[in-house]
Protein backbone atom coordinates (compact mmCIF):
# COMPACT_ATOMS: atom_id res chain seq x y z
CA UNK A 1 0.00 0.00 0.00
CA UNK A 2 1.53 3.65 -0.99
CA UNK A 3 2.42 5.49 2.20
CA UNK A 4 3.46 9.44 3.41
CA UNK A 5 5.64 10.76 1.49
CA UNK A 6 9.36 12.80 2.76
CA UNK A 7 9.89 16.06 3.10
CA UNK A 8 10.60 19.05 4.81
CA UNK A 9 8.54 21.80 6.10
CA UNK A 10 5.58 22.61 4.40
CA UNK A 11 6.21 19.90 2.38
CA UNK A 12 9.03 21.63 0.41
CA UNK A 13 10.76 19.25 -0.66
CA UNK A 14 12.24 20.05 -4.57
CA UNK A 15 13.78 22.80 -5.54
CA UNK A 16 10.77 24.20 -7.19
CA UNK A 17 10.24 25.21 -11.01
CA UNK A 18 13.30 26.33 -11.35
CA UNK A 19 15.02 22.97 -11.60
CA UNK A 20 13.53 18.96 -11.46
CA UNK A 21 17.09 18.04 -10.63
CA UNK A 22 18.12 19.54 -7.20
CA UNK A 23 16.05 19.03 -4.01
CA UNK A 24 16.19 22.07 -0.80
CA UNK A 25 17.75 20.66 1.77
CA UNK A 26 18.05 23.48 4.14
CA UNK A 27 19.29 27.41 4.43
CA UNK A 28 22.15 29.10 5.61
CA UNK A 29 21.04 31.66 8.21
CA UNK A 30 24.62 33.60 8.89
CA UNK A 31 28.18 33.36 8.97
CA UNK A 32 29.84 31.85 12.11
CA UNK A 33 33.45 32.42 13.53
CA UNK A 34 36.41 33.59 11.70
CA UNK A 35 36.89 30.67 9.38
CA UNK A 36 34.12 31.27 6.97
CA UNK A 37 31.53 29.15 8.42
CA UNK A 38 28.06 29.16 7.94
CA UNK A 39 25.31 27.93 10.44
CA UNK A 40 22.37 25.98 8.31
CA UNK A 41 18.66 25.53 8.95
CA UNK A 42 18.14 21.82 8.43
CA UNK A 43 15.01 21.37 6.20
CA UNK A 44 15.73 17.83 5.15
CA UNK A 45 14.35 14.58 6.63
CA UNK A 46 18.17 12.99 6.34
CA UNK A 47 20.62 15.58 7.67
CA UNK A 48 22.73 12.69 8.16
CA UNK A 49 23.58 12.62 4.68
CA UNK A 50 25.24 15.79 4.91
CA UNK A 51 29.08 15.41 5.66
CA UNK A 52 32.30 15.84 5.16
CA UNK A 53 33.14 15.15 1.02
CA UNK A 54 29.72 15.90 0.35
CA UNK A 55 29.07 18.71 -2.74
CA UNK A 56 26.17 21.15 -1.89
CA UNK A 57 24.54 23.44 -4.16
CA UNK A 58 23.96 27.18 -3.08
CA UNK A 59 21.26 29.71 -4.08
CA UNK A 60 19.40 30.07 -7.45
CA UNK A 61 22.58 29.52 -9.61
CA UNK A 62 23.88 26.58 -7.80
CA UNK A 63 27.12 27.40 -6.54
CA UNK A 64 28.89 23.96 -5.85
CA UNK A 65 30.80 24.08 -2.42
CA UNK A 66 32.17 21.27 -0.63
CA UNK A 67 31.63 20.48 3.00
CA UNK A 68 35.06 20.44 4.81
CA UNK A 69 33.86 20.28 8.36
CA UNK A 70 30.41 20.49 10.50
CA UNK A 71 28.84 20.30 14.12
CA UNK A 72 25.70 20.39 15.86
CA UNK A 73 24.72 24.19 16.79
CA UNK A 74 21.05 24.06 18.29
CA UNK A 75 18.70 22.92 15.92
CA UNK A 76 20.54 23.44 13.08
CA UNK A 77 24.43 22.64 11.56
CA UNK A 78 27.43 24.68 11.13
CA UNK A 79 29.29 24.13 7.55
CA UNK A 80 32.74 24.79 6.77
CA UNK A 81 33.85 24.68 3.08
CA UNK A 82 36.83 23.92 1.13
CA UNK A 83 37.74 27.27 -0.29
CA UNK A 84 36.15 29.33 2.02
CA UNK A 85 38.11 30.90 4.51
CA UNK A 86 36.80 33.67 6.15
CA UNK A 87 33.12 35.66 7.13
CA UNK A 88 33.42 37.78 4.42
CA UNK A 89 33.46 34.43 1.78
CA UNK A 90 31.09 33.16 3.88
CA UNK A 91 28.99 36.47 4.15
CA UNK A 92 27.69 36.12 0.08
CA UNK A 93 25.76 32.66 1.31
CA UNK A 94 23.88 34.29 4.20
CA UNK A 95 20.07 33.53 3.53
CA UNK A 96 20.66 31.24 0.73
CA UNK A 97 18.77 27.75 -0.21
CA UNK A 98 21.14 24.81 -0.22
CA UNK A 99 20.50 22.26 -2.42
CA UNK A 100 21.94 18.15 -2.88
CA UNK A 101 21.63 16.42 -6.47
CA UNK A 102 18.55 14.49 -6.51
CA UNK A 103 20.56 11.73 -7.96
CA UNK A 104 22.60 11.66 -4.78
CA UNK A 105 19.02 11.50 -2.42
CA UNK A 106 18.16 8.56 -0.41
CA UNK A 107 16.12 5.98 -1.97
CA UNK A 108 12.77 4.98 0.67
CA UNK A 109 11.65 2.00 1.32
CA UNK A 110 9.05 0.44 -1.08
CA UNK A 111 5.65 2.53 -0.40
CA UNK A 112 7.23 5.52 0.81
CA UNK A 113 7.63 8.95 -1.72
CA UNK A 114 9.46 11.95 -1.99
CA UNK A 115 7.13 14.93 -2.01
CA UNK A 116 8.41 16.18 -5.37
CA UNK A 117 7.70 12.73 -7.05
CA UNK A 118 3.49 13.02 -5.66
CA UNK A 119 3.32 16.72 -6.39
CA UNK A 120 2.30 17.07 -10.47
CA UNK A 121 0.39 13.52 -10.37
CA UNK A 122 -2.98 12.75 -12.33
CA UNK A 123 -5.57 11.83 -10.04
CA UNK A 124 -8.11 9.11 -11.04
CA UNK A 125 -11.27 7.58 -8.71
CA UNK A 126 -11.24 3.87 -8.90
CA UNK A 127 -13.64 4.10 -11.91
CA UNK A 128 -10.84 5.86 -13.79
CA UNK A 129 -12.37 8.99 -14.10
CA UNK A 130 -9.90 11.68 -13.92
CA UNK A 131 -10.30 14.07 -10.62
CA UNK A 132 -7.33 16.42 -11.22
CA UNK A 133 -3.60 17.03 -10.67
CA UNK A 134 -1.52 17.15 -7.24
CA UNK A 135 -0.65 21.11 -6.96
CA UNK A 136 0.64 20.93 -3.57
CA UNK A 137 0.53 18.97 -0.57
CA UNK A 138 0.03 19.88 3.12
CA UNK A 139 2.11 18.87 5.77
CA UNK A 140 -0.72 18.31 9.14
CA UNK A 141 0.26 16.02 12.39
CA UNK A 142 -1.64 13.22 11.72
CA UNK A 143 -1.03 12.81 7.52
CA UNK A 144 -0.40 14.85 4.58
CA UNK A 145 -3.02 16.53 2.74
CA UNK A 146 -2.65 16.21 -1.26
CA UNK A 147 -4.31 19.71 -2.66
CA UNK A 148 -5.97 18.37 -6.23
CA UNK A 149 -6.91 20.90 -8.29
CA UNK A 150 -9.65 20.01 -10.72
CA UNK A 151 -10.03 21.23 -14.42
CA UNK A 152 -12.53 23.87 -13.12
CA UNK A 153 -10.07 24.80 -10.89
CA UNK A 154 -12.00 23.94 -7.71
CA UNK A 155 -9.50 21.68 -5.09
CA UNK A 156 -10.21 18.53 -3.37
CA UNK A 157 -8.19 17.79 -0.48
CA UNK A 158 -7.08 13.88 -0.60
CA UNK A 159 -5.78 12.41 2.74
CA UNK A 160 -2.90 10.51 2.74
CA UNK A 161 -3.61 7.43 4.12
CA UNK A 162 -3.96 4.07 2.81
CA UNK A 163 -7.57 3.61 2.72
CA UNK A 164 -7.51 6.40 0.31
CA UNK A 165 -4.37 6.18 -1.59
CA UNK A 166 -4.88 2.85 -3.51
CA UNK A 167 -2.27 3.04 -6.35
CA UNK A 168 0.57 5.27 -6.93
CA UNK A 169 2.72 4.75 -10.58
CA UNK A 170 5.27 6.70 -10.53
CA UNK A 171 6.55 6.14 -14.70
CA UNK A 172 2.73 6.95 -15.31
CA UNK A 173 2.60 9.85 -12.28
CA UNK A 174 -0.52 8.82 -11.88
CA UNK A 175 -2.28 7.99 -8.58
CA UNK A 176 -5.55 6.25 -8.13
CA UNK A 177 -7.76 6.97 -4.98
CA UNK A 178 -10.96 5.79 -3.53
CA UNK A 179 -12.35 8.87 -1.86
CA UNK A 180 -14.53 9.14 1.61
CA UNK A 181 -18.19 9.90 0.62
CA UNK A 182 -18.84 13.92 0.83
CA UNK A 183 -14.99 14.62 -0.38
CA UNK A 184 -16.10 15.79 -3.00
Amino acid sequence: MPSMAKSGPQGMSSAGNDSDDFLVVGQFRRAHGVRGDLIFSVITDFPERLTPGIRIFVGESKIELVISRLKPHNSGLIFGFKGINNPEEASRFVNQLVFVNLSDRPSLPEGEYYHHQIIGMNVNNENHEELGVISEILVTGANDVYVTRTSDGREILIPALNDVIKEINLEKKTMTVRLPDGLI
